[in-house]
């Protein structure tokens, strides 16, 4: 993996790598922060997944979090949210499809199936990537995310036991296969078979029987996407069924935007540094 940017920033290093990612099949770029604590050995990671339209920048520039993991001693890997080139499918007359949009899933339907692995490259892909090149604690991990990337984290965490210590999420698409950026998506990765696409959805794996893990939500009561998208209700449903652990909190008068992400990560990181022991 190539290092294409260093900053110095909170103590330690805000850093930008391009490699050629084998289960996307095109070259990929993602960030990591890393903590002045990682100068004298490895540390643990939280991975955060972006939103749609959003690329690894959009988290280290606008949510503030690498303040708060310099005093906790966390780590940050920040993916991308999809696969891009020119070579790389794309639908440019939509921001909810494609370059973009690759919403966490295997897609197994062409044209997307070549390049739109993203649950494998997030799951397996990166975390072996990293923890074996950079300070980085293996197998020491949490997950978190919002929006479009809030559902993948809830996506690996359920689908995944053991791999992450801890999960949350800031304004997550919890129903997916009932939401319309779910069902456009989801329809062109994974057909048109609505059982495939119940593995992607936090809703339909807590119902199904997933191993619990406490989910940690914020949710912002003026989010223009809650009523139409977001369906967290679903989720809340689920979970009380189940007597599943959810820590749903909904935060009044706060939007979609990175305002409401940057007013709560702080608690977000120092709940997953608990988690990891720190």
């Amino acid at each position: 993996m190539e290092r294409i940017e260093r900053v110095k920033e909170a103590g330690g290093w805000l850093e930008r790598y391009r490699h050629d990612s084998t289960s996307c099949n095109c070259p990929m770029t993602f960030s990591v922060y890393l903590p002045p604590q990682a100068q004298q050995g490895p540390v643990p990671s939280l991975y955060w997944l972006s939103g749609l339209t959003c690329t690894d920048d959009n988290f280290r520039v606008k949510a503030g979090a690498q303040r708060y993991a310099a005093e906790l001693g966390l780590a940050l890997v920040i993916p991308d949210t999809s696969p891009r080139g020119e070579e790389v499918p794309d639908a440019p007359e939509r921001y909810d499809l494609g370059q973009g949009a690759g919403f966490y899933v295997d897609a197994t339907r062409a044209p997307w199936s070549h390049h739109y692995q993203m649950y494998r490259y997030v799951t397996r892909e990166l975390p072996a990537l990293v923890e074996g090149a950079l300070p980085l604690v293996p197998g020491l991990r949490s997950i978190s995310g919002h929006s479009m990337g809030g559902h993948g984290a809830l996506v690996c965490a359920l689908r995944e036991p053991g791999l992450y210590r801890s999960v949350s999420a800031f304004a997550p698409i919890c129903h997916p296969v009932r939401c319309g950026w779910g069902e456009g998506c989801f329809s062109a990765y994974l057909g048109e078979d609505r059982r495939a696409w119940e593995a992607y959805d936090a809703t339909c794996l807590v119902r199904a029987g997933a191993e619990p893990i406490e989910l940690l939500i914020d949710q912002g009561t003026a989010d223009e996407f809650l009523a139409e998208q977001l369906l967290p209700e679903a989720l809340e449903q689920a979970c009380a069924e189940r007597d599943f652990p959810l820590r749903l909190r909904r935060q009044p008068d706060y939007d979609h935007s990175y305002h409401f992400i940057a007013s709560f990560i702080g608690e977000h990181l120092a709940y997953h540094a608990r988690a990891l022991g720190r």
